[in-house]
């Protein structure tokens, strides 16, 4: 026989039967009813003003419609929003309602924006992707190669009309700028090129800090991104700083506010001249400027190569014994049995981990990355997609 479910009508008859029945306090009744004292003298006034039917669920609706905005108010609202080359916002309609109805008080912000809103006047905002934000805290550097920076240098065109975006990494602790160089685009493969260059020519780093921007940060699953996914797999660590903190990166900051005063306003050279005046810029940022935090010392003078060289072949990402590890498809799919379950298409060909929180629930890591956690109870059709994990 199937448990009858019983409806808050219900729940409030069977506390007022127990009320009239005195077999408790009101105490106990309340406790025995899973509902506060306050809600069962709220039940218990109902029925004695109304008997059964002051039992029934009430309207929330309000009783007064005093914050109705007037007709001819509404109308002003309409109106003056078409008025002018630019469109007034709620803000600046609020004031002028002032002045024209100088004896009542003008409807909120919030209200104007609504019947704005409701006139179909206010047009749909296109929501900005944002990416996931780095969840752990930056950590300090103090030795070369512990950690790098990078950064784009605001893209411009040069004299031959061509965009220019400028690369520069540079070592957080010796200040070394390992790179400044014109690119292209701001794409994984020219990026890649260029790291791929620092790699082998100065080792690998332990981390490297950049801003959210592409190539560095997608807004996809961890704000992973391809350039990231290959730093991952070569044992760097990419840490992001938080959206609008550039201060998180004041080194790097600063090194670029130097290149600024260095460049001609406007660029009117072309490409090529543009690199020679950027290999000028880093001869003389490194080996001739004396730096006050380096002790008067030159970036040059302070940095040495990384003991970590870059691989011949790119490694697998590799997992603790008690983490099951599987390679997603084509489309960032994990296939784990009968379940199937969508890691992220940048994901795709990657080797992630399935690490055991409980029965039937799985945190999904790629590398030191949290992607996610699943519950195989919520899958639907055998497909599971990641849920976020707050404060991880």
């Amino acid at each position: 026989m199937p448990w009858r479910e019983l409806k808050p009508m219900d729940l409030k008859v069977m506390f007022i039967a127990d009320y009239l029945s005195g077999r408790l306090n009101f105490s106990q009744l309340c406790a025995a009813h899973s509902i506060s004292r306050k809600t069962g003298y709220k039940w218990v006034a109902r029925y004695n003003a109304d008997s059964i039917n002051g039992l029934a669920e009430c309207s929330r609706k309000r009783h007064s419609q005093a914050q109705a905005v007037p007709f001819a108010v509404k109308e002003a609202i309409l109106e003056l929003r078409g008025q002018g080359q630019t469109t007034p916002g709620p803000k600046k309609i609020q004031t002028a309602l002032s002045e024209r109805f100088p004896d009542q008080s003008p409807p909120s912000k919030t209200t104007i924006y609504n019947v704005l809103k409701k006139a179909g006047l206010v047009p749909p905002r296109r929501l900005r992707q944002r990416v996931a934000i780095y969840p752990k805290p930056l950590q300090k550097a103090d030795l070369p190669n512990q950690l790098w920076s990078a950064d784009y240098k605001g893209q411009y065109l040069t004299g031959d009309g061509v965009w220019c975006y400028p690369l520069t990494v540079m070592d957080h602790a010796s200040r070394f700028l390992l790179a400044c160089e014109s690119m292209p685009s701001t794409t994984f493969k020219d990026a890649k090129a260029t790291f791929e260059r620092l790699f082998k020519m100065h080792g690998m780093p332990e981390r490297i800090r950049t801003d959210n921007g592409v190539p560095f940060a997608s807004g996809g699953r961890a704000g992973l991104s391809q350039l990231s996914i290959w730093w991952a797999r070569l044992g760097i660590i990419h840490e992001r700083i938080q959206p609008g903190r550039p201060e998180q990166n004041g080194r790097h900051e600063r090194m670029h506010r130097t290149l600024k005063s260095t460049l001609p306003r406007p660029p009117e050279i072309e490409w090529g001249a543009q690199q020679k005046h950027f290999d000028l810029f880093m001869q003389h940022y490194n080996h001739e400027r004396l730096h006050e935090a380096l002790g008067q010392k030159t970036p040059g003078s302070c940095y040495t190569s990384s003991s970590r060289p870059y691989p011949g072949k790119l490694p697998e990402m590799r997992y603790p014994s008690h983490v099951e590890v599987y390679r997603t498809d084509s489309n960032g799919v994990v296939n784990k049995g009968r379940l199937r379950i969508y890691v992220g298409y940048v994901l795709k060909h990657e080797t992630v981990g399935l690490e055991s929180v409980s029965e039937g629930v799985w945190d999904i890591i790629f590398g030191p990355v949290v992607l996610g956690r699943v519950d195989e109870r919520d899958a639907k059709d055998a497909y599971l997609t990641l849920k976020v994990i707050r404060n991880k």
